[in-house]
């Protein structure tokens, strides 16, 4: 499991025209899901990400996770994350 963050003061997803999601402030995360990745894995993944302290706090030091900054978090799905490119000039996507 492969996860990109983005701090953004806002963030969407437009699917054919209509906005099927949206934040303020928050996190933008591409996520690539691999072959073997299961529950406990998505739930350290999530624990890590929530956890980072990467917003200002009144002092302006990065000492804030995305809770305590007031943000929120929005999940896009990313298989390309997720591609083998050691070989050649054709990503591949089995796992294998």
């Amino acid at each position: 499991m492969i996860a990109l963050i983005q701090r953004v003061k806002h963030a969407s997803v437009t699917v054919d025209q209509i906005v099927t999601g949206e934040i303020g402030t928050g996190l933008l995360i591409l996520l690539g899901v691999e072959k073997g990745d299961d529950e406990k894995r998505a739930e350290r993944l999530a624990e890590r990400v929530l956890g980072y302290r990467i917003f200002s706090d009144e002092q302006g030091k990065m000492n804030l996770n995305v809770k305590q900054a007031g943000g929120s978090v929005l999940v896009v799905s990313q298989f390309t994350l997720a591609a083998d490119t050691q070989k050649g000039m054709r990503p591949s996507f089995s796992g294998g």
